[in-house]
């Protein structure tokens, strides 16, 4: 059985977006580009909420995002991808499919699947979801050394869940990366 991986950048008040969405407060540099390549030829297939899928159809198939960063466009644009919502009657990004109100079942029947392992990128609604249906087998949570005072938080509307701490990684950057598996 396929893995899922969900993996999110934190600040370290516990926020996945700025105030407004904003998202520049991500450290990425080399390092992390180098980080990010290796887990994208890990997986098979990128498993997104609309918001998150959204900003990443917007970015990752234009030209400059080709230009900024080759490897990781290469990755982002050929992937299978999966967005999931109950407001997007269809994607335009390229090897994109839409699950609705059947997604948690879909997501299931994927996981059953051969291939190689599944990566959740951001989406802290759908994060959450998967969390309570126990669909999640790894976290790579990575703590960005920024206060941000508000915005939005990773997880919503979850009841208590303890995760088994795996193993950690420090960048140059100051950004921590902890990968978390869940607690037996």
């Amino acid at each position: 059985m396929r893995k899922i991986v969900s993996q999110v950048m934190l600040s370290l008040d516990g926020y996945m977006e700025g105030p407004g969405g904003t998202l520049d407060w991500h450290l990425v540099d080399e390092e992390f580009n180098d980080y990010a390549a290796g887990l994208l030829t890990q997986v098979d297939t990128l498993l997104f909420g609309r918001k998150t899928y959204e900003v990443m159809a917007a970015y990752w198939p234009t030209g400059k995002a080709m230009q900024d960063d080759p490897v990781i466009a290469g990755h982002m644009n050929t992937l299978q991808k999966v967005v999931c919502s109950l407001t997007l009657p269809s994607a335009d990004w390229h090897n994109t499919s839409v699950y609705g109100s059947d997604a948690l079942e879909r997501i299931k029947a994927l996981k059953a699947t051969e291939g190689k392992d599944i990566a959740l990128l951001g989406s802290c609604n759908l994060a959450s979801s998967l969390l309570v249906a126990g669909l999640v087998d790894e976290w790579r949570i990575i703590s960005v050394p920024v206060v941000l005072g508000g915005g939005t938080p990773f997880m919503r509307d979850v009841d208590f869940c303890r995760l088994k701490f795996d193993k950690s990684y420090v960048f140059n950057s100051g950004n921590v990366l902890n990968h978390y598996v869940p607690a037996p």
